[in-house]
């Protein structure tokens, strides 16, 4: 069954800079170039069905012509009681990424699927983190003041990931452009 989830893909000037700050954390599991995303909502395991229903439900999002444009800005972590489990980068634009994300959400809720409770925080993964990784503090004193010119986002795109030994793999599925 495909594991699904809504996002944007950052340009390669966001995806190279956020990339130069991916080392000085032992043990993290840093992201590639093709792991890069901004997640805007994750469905999870559907069977074939259900995804093509997703697929479907996600074209009739009417995303204003606005460029949306997405730009770095700061980073930090995120953690599980007390210990840190992923490093990020956040992005600009959240207000009307957190409008897309709500946009999102509508439309699935319209197939079914229920509304995501979690708090919604627009960001890039950098690194994955576990018991054994290094000390974050110092990466983080480094790179709070990551930023970078804001660059358009074309399109919304819906994602399947598959997990594998050397973490998750992502492939586009089906792209949603910005209205012209």
């Amino acid at each position: 069954m495909p594991r699904l989830f809504v996002g944007l893909r950052p340009p390669r000037p966001l995806r190279a800079i956020a990339s130069a700050t991916m080392a000085g954390v032992a043990g993290a599991r840093w992201q590639e170039d093709a792991q890069l995303h901004v997640t805007l909502r994750f469905i999870g395991e559907v069977d074939g069905a259900r995804a093509a229903d997703i697929a479907d439900v996600l074209a009739t999002i009417r995303a204003p012509a606005l460029a949306l444009a997405l730009a770095l800005s700061g980073v930090g972590l995120f953690d599980r009681r007390g210990r840190p489990t992923a490093l990020w980068a956040g992005v600009t634009a959240r207000e009307a990424v957190t409008a897309l994300h709500r946009k999102v959400d509508a439309v699935l809720m319209r197939i079914g699927i229920a509304p995501d409770h979690r708090a919604f925080l627009p960001h890039m993964t950098l690194a994955r983190l576990n018991a054994g990784s290094g000390p974050v503090d110092r990466w983080i004193a480094d790179h709070a003041a990551l930023a970078s010119a804001e660059v358009a986002i074309d399109d919304v795109r819906l994602f399947e990931s598959r997990l594998g030994k050397g973490g998750a793999s992502y492939t586009t599925v089906a792209r949603y452009p910005f209205a012209p």
